[in-house]
């Protein structure tokens, strides 16, 4: 990597589309999932030049999700644009947690939120794996230090990101709904 900072936090704006919507117009709670991890995946690619496959295939192990937290706060409908933020909260040798984040097309309100928590696997044996040297300094690179993660945090994590917006839309003159 580049001597320059790792970008933390990135994102990418996203439109809903009509196939992936539920009668009422809004995104299916299932394809909630698929947006974030298609995001993520851009994400790492673009920023970190992290390739899951590629790295699946050269360190025969790969990232599983173990357990995901997700809270749908607003509905994210048909045609809209949203803006998915991810960024990693916590690792450890073997294990990684990453939030990520669905707001509307201003950055404003949050939509949804997710932790994947997942665990670094040995594709050969199917038993977890540490992770290498390499990956552990990127790890330290991309963490997010400024949230204090705890496994029974979620809800907490919640409120928190739902007091910040609406402070942010406050201050940017929104009129709350």
């Amino acid at each position: 990597m580049a001597d320059t900072a790792l970008v933390r936090t990135p994102e990418s704006r996203h439109r809903i589309y009509f196939q992936d919507c539920d009668q009422l117009g809004h995104l299916n709670n299932v394809r909630y999932l698929d947006y974030f991890l298609n995001a993520r995946e851009d994400h790492v690619i673009r920023h970190y030049a992290l390739n899951m496959g590629q790295l699946a295939r050269e360190q025969r192990a790969a990232w599983v999700i173990t357990k995901h937290h997700l809270s749908y706060l607003k509905p994210a409908n048909h045609g809209e644009q949203v803006l998915i933020r991810t960024q990693l909260i916590h690792f450890d040798n073997s294990r990684l947690v990453v939030e990520m984040q669905m707001l509307d097309a201003d950055g404003l309100r949050l939509k949804a939120l997710l932790w994947s928590e997942m665990a670094f696997v040995d594709l050969t044996t199917g038993k977890r794996a540490e992770h290498s040297d390499a990956l552990m300094d990127l790890l330290e690179q991309v963490d997010v230090d400024d949230v204090d993660y705890h496994p029974d945090g979620f809800d907490e994590r919640s409120a928190e990101l739902r007091r910040h917006f609406k402070q942010q839309r406050r201050a940017a003159g929104q009129v709350e709904e």
